[in-house]
């Protein structure tokens, strides 16, 4: 049936979703009983969103989106990196370079002829719970309509489209002091939250309150790492450059050549992962520079052969790159962490699609395995999306969300 868009912020409980196994608590919590001193999303919403409508995914520390072909899963890796970006202060042009196919199938314009789609997301620390949902318009104009925080039940941020005229949206955020909220207008093209801490004065309790809240989702959200390493392009020389991993990891030897450098006793770990998930011996996975300033990488075999990294096969690339990116860090990849928030205060969530293609049975196990325990340190989080879970079905530490087109 076909559905109206408008810019309300309400969202139905109800989910379309189905998890193969008990989704997480909705508030994470460490071993000895405490909330996690490391803000992380433990909810992405999808209200109306591409082929999603009213889905509410469990995220933990280690999550994989599966599904049929048409389920979904890219689309739901697509929103939750739109978020981490408009939470790192892009605009909505810069997010969103195509918003019409955001916008649900089927949905038809208002009275106004607007067309929109919404998404949200819960992010758990300190602060505990928090909620953020986005209302965005994607015809005739792009622009936010509607943001709302909220924290323990208490709406911390609301804003709303007074005037299709004016290039601003209403905000009202939680004040407590003689006037229970302050109103100021925000532009219609950058989420308010990452905006309060440069309007919010935090002298009252509850300013204070909002710019906690609004300082967890964001830290929550900014370190975002995207990554389909691409093998073709992986088998070539490369320039040496800012030793920073691409999204497609086609500089992966560039990488290699400054981390091998950088930390011995990852790089022992990245050796064995490769050991484990290749084919033939592996002794050392090593850069060796060329002639013109450029670099490819190699394996070292262990008897004096040496192969290149431009002779072995999809899989064994993929799984290279994907154990490298586990492995490293923010300050290797090619991310935007929050440089005013310190390090043991931030996560780094990798957003991993087609996450086992071209993987054979040995090195999705090896890269699973792999996986869970850099989750389980608090090093990572890793939502990936797969065609088939069975694999990872029932594997401690993992959640499997099932998705249904």
């Amino acid at each position: 049936m076909a559905e109206s868009y408008g810019p309300d912020m309400r969202v139905s409980p109800t989910s379309s979703v189905v998890p193969a196994q008990s989704a997480p608590p909705p508030a994470e919590r460490s071993p000895d009983g405490e909330r996690p001193g490391r803000p992380c999303l433990t909810e992405l919403r999808l209200s109306a969103y591409a082929v999603h409508r009213r889905a509410a995914l469990p995220l933990g520390p280690l999550t994989l989106f599966t599904g049929p072909s048409g389920s979904g899963k890219t689309s739901a890796l697509r929103a939750y990196e739109a978020l981490a970006r408009l939470g790192g202060g892009a605009s909505l042009g810069e997010v969103f370079a195509r918003p019409a196919s955001c916008v649900p199938d089927r949905a038809r314009p208002d009275a106004q002829r607007r067309r929109g789609f919404r998404i949200g997301c819960t992010a758990d620390g300190p602060e505990g719970p928090v909620r953020l949902d986005v209302a965005v318009q994607a015809e005739p104009e792009l622009r936010i309509v509607g943001e709302r925080l909220t924290s323990g039940g208490l709406v911390l941020l609301e804003t709303a489209l007074r005037d299709p005229s004016r290039r601003t949206v209403q905000a009202a955020w939680h004040t407590a002091g003689s006037a229970p909220v302050t109103r100021a207008p925000l532009p219609d093209d950058l989420l308010g939250t990452p905006l309060l801490p440069l309007r919010v004065a935090g002298r009252t309790d509850g300013q204070r309150r909002v710019l906690a809240a609004a300082e967890q989702m964001v830290v929550a959200l900014r370190c975002v790492f995207r990554c389909d390493p691409r093998p073709g392009h992986m088998r070539l020389p490369v320039p040496t450059g800012s030793g920073r991993l691409l999204g497609g990891c086609d500089n992966l030897a560039d990488v290699l050549w400054r981390t091998r450098a950088e930390c011995v006793r990852r790089h022992a770990q990245l050796v064995a992962a490769v050991h484990a998930g290749c084919a033939g011996p592996v002794a050392d996975v090593l850069a060796e520079a060329l002639p013109g300033g450029t670099v490819r990488a190699l394996l070292d075999r262990g008897d004096g052969a040496r192969t290149e990294l431009g002779r072995l096969g999809d899989g064994e690339l993929r799984y290279l790159a994907l154990a490298l990116v586990l492995l490293t860090g923010p300050g290797v990849l090619e991310v935007d962490p929050a440089g005013e928030v310190p390090a043991a205060m931030q996560t780094l969530t990798v957003l991993a699609d087609n996450l086992d293609r071209n993987l054979d049975p040995r090195q999705r196990t090896e890269l699973l395995r792999l996986a869970v325990r850099m989750c389980e340190r608090g090093h990572i989080r890793l939502v990936g999306a797969v065609s088939d879970a069975s694999w990872a079905t029932g594997t401690d530490g993992v959640t499997v969300v099932h998705l249904e087109p």
